[in-house]
């Protein structure tokens, strides 16, 4: 979990980065911005959960691998992108001064729904993604004598 842990964590800072970038420097809409930043951050996890984090499990096809891993990655914008609607449209339709704007944004799009997106992606990497322990990773037959 500590692995996973770090490489979420450079993925998250980068997702951050680029998502406040994209918004608030580059003009992007908001769900525009948050879906950029986390096609970029999803590579970058990708390419360490896959040869970091998980590298020691078996492989069962990088194609395979890759489509599962980024179809996750697409649920898991999905609950961001839900978070951030609600809050940014939604919300802020009814009090426009308090939910749209950079915080809110951030909270909704990168706390709250990344938190949430993080749960979920977890799970499903090791449920689906990246399966299968290897060899070492199977625990001894401890036998009594005969």
């Amino acid at each position: 979990m500590g692995k996973f842990g770090i490489v979420g964590g450079v993925s998250y800072l980068v997702d951050f980065l680029l998502f406040n970038l994209a918004v608030y420097a580059w003009g992007f809409e908001q769900l525009a911005g948050k879906t950029f930043s986390t096609a970029i951050a999803a590579t970058v996890a990708f390419v360490g959960n896959r040869f970091w984090t998980w590298r020691h499990r078996e492989r069962s096809g990088m194609a395979r691998e890759y489509s599962l891993y980024f179809f996750f990655n697409a649920v898991g914008l999905g609950i961001a992108l839900a978070c951030l609607a609600v809050s940014h449209y939604g919300l802020g339709s009814i009090w426009p001064r308090v939910f749209r704007s950079v915080a809110a944004d951030n909270i909704s799009a990168n706390l709250v729904g990344t938190m949430l997106g993080t749960l979920f992606r977890f799970w499903s990497y090791r449920r689906f993604v990246f399966v299968g322990p290897a060899a070492q990773d199977a625990p001894d037959i401890i036998t009594k004598g005969d």
